[in-house]
């Protein structure tokens, strides 16, 4: 089929790239020129060399199905998602904003719990959280930050107003594959780096190493950081290895470290041992040691906490930070900001109804097919209802799973989220909704990334773009159009 820009029509959606049919944004405007004046065929090759650049790259990513891991090639849409870089500088202070008042927050609930004593965030809410650890009571990590690397979900709504979907605090992922998507789309669209200013988006891995030196106890060497992996078969080995080369760190897994008696962490190597001054951790608070949380595990180090709170190694993220990435305390970081920082948020929530309240339970269970219904804990847009394309009898399921737990469950409106053009499995153009992980970092400074990576629901019509799902992603320019 040809690709017709003429054609594409986004509808009644806020289209990333146009303006309305056929008129381009501002900031856009050079790279649909670009576009509009490729041949069909220049599209399908440029598609073809971009799906072989990830054979070539050995970009993968594993979807759990029936017992089994199956890695999947990474997919990729070639048409860029275009972001105004004045918009994205006033997004970019709403981060660090956000990120800041979380840290504050988990801080505060470890020590002196004023929030809950003032009663802005509900005493409960915390202690029927799971991920609230009381072993991690009375630590104050070094900065005063616990979610050293941030992965906050921004979505557009229909009137082109940005807001925060969600915040992911424990251990979140993606942004190797953010990264491979510029690299990918440098080799398709050399052309367009040269005679364009997109912001670069490669200093990701050196920002992250400096964070976690940032975190090292020791400061008479050079810090040895490691990465620590559950290993080969979890969903993100691929990018667990990658930044760890990137970084020039040693990936590393829990057999591969221990505790000696001094209460320090060393790594075991064929010259003997090494003191690990900073484990960047890709292993859940429940598996790291056994001594502590789960007996049963074999992917952590036992005694990693007592060094830990010793003050003998630096963890990024720390223990504990999970107690911000539960969605129910989402809908109080609004308030989080106004008491901590004083500050109105610059990027707002999404209205969101708390099923713990029984009046908010009560228009959520009457809404049910409107809705959009996460339960408190869980990733990946597993457990997930959206309303509006569930059958009855998964609505009826939901139902009863609200009622049996209310304080689980959270409920959304269904927004009517941006698309931007893709290419579509037939070989033309559709608008496709996406979303946009940004990564924030906080350690002894704050760092957001330029743009973070797009995902996109690749499906027709479909809201959920997570690739174990059945979605896809895009390289997120950000370009100020003033310097075009």
């Amino acid at each position: 089929m040809p690709i017709n820009w003429n054609e594409y029509d986004p509808g009644r959606f806020y289209d990333e790239l146009f303006e309305k049919k056929g008129v381009p944004r501002e900031a856009s405007r050079d790279v649909f020129n670009h576009l509009k004046n490729l041949s069909s065929s220049d599209v399908y090759d440029k598609k073809a060399r971009a799906e072989a650049a990830i054979v070539e790259l050995g970009i993968t990513f594993t979807v759990y199905s029936d017992g089994a891991n199956i890695d999947r090639a990474w997919p990729f849409d070639i048409i860029p998602r275009v972001i105004c870089g004045r918009e994205w500088a006033k997004a970019e202070e709403g981060l660090k904003q956000r990120l800041k008042a979380l840290n504050m927050f988990i801080n505060d609930l470890y020590n002196a719990q004023e929030i809950l004593k003032a009663g802005i965030v509900p005493e409960d809410v915390i202690t029927t959280s799971r991920n609230f650890r009381r072993e991690c009571i009375g630590i104050t990590p070094a900065h005063g930050a616990w979610a050293n690397i941030c992965g906050s979900d921004i979505v557009r709504d229909g009137d082109g107003t940005l807001y925060v979907l969600e915040d992911n605090l424990r251990v979140p992922s993606g942004v190797s594959y953010m990264l491979e998507n510029r690299k990918i789309t440098k080799r398709v669209f050399p052309e367009l780096f040269k005679d364009i200013n997109i912001i670069p988006v490669d200093d990701y891995p050196a920002k992250l190493f400096d964070m976690l030196t940032s975190l090292s106890p020791v400061t008479d060497r050079e810090p040895e950081i490691v990465v620590l992996t559950p290993g080969v078969f979890n969903s993100a080995y691929f990018e667990h290895a990658f930044l760890a080369q990137q970084m020039g760190a040693e990936l590393v897994e829990g057999a591969d470290l221990f505790v000696d008696t001094d209460d320090k962490v060393y790594m075991k190597t064929i010259s003997g041992l090494t003191q690990v001054d900073v484990i960047y951790r890709r292993i859940d608070d429940d598996f790291i040691d056994p001594e502590v949380f789960r007996k049963d595990s074999i992917l952590g180090v036992p005694g990693l906490m007592r060094a830990w709170k010793k003050g003998n190694v630096g963890i990024a993220n720390a223990p504990g930070t999970g107690v911000a990435d539960d969605k129910v305390v989402y809908a109080y970081v609004p308030k989080m900001i106004e008491f901590y920082l004083g500050e109105k948020p610059l990027i707002p929530n999404v209205e969101t109804y708390l099923c713990r309240e029984a009046d908010q339970m009560d228009y959520v269970l009457r809404n049910l097919e409107k809705l959009v219904v996460k339960p408190a804990n869980e990733s990946g847009g597993y457990g997930m209802l959206v309303g509006p394309h569930a059958e009855q009898e998964q609505i009826d399921q939901f139902r009863t799973l609200i009622q049996e737990n209310p304080r689980n469950y959270i409920a959304q409106p269904t927004l009517s989220l941006s698309v931007t053009p893709t290419i579509t499995d037939d070989g033309g153009l559709a608008g496709r909704h996406v979303d946009l992980r940004p990564f924030i970092l906080q350690g002894e400074s704050s760092y957001v990334t330029a743009g973070g990576l797009t995902r996109v629901a690749l499906k027709p019509g479909s809201l959920v773009v997570n690739s174990s799902q059945g979605g896809g992603s895009k390289d997120t320019w950000i370009i100020d159009p003033e310097e075009v």
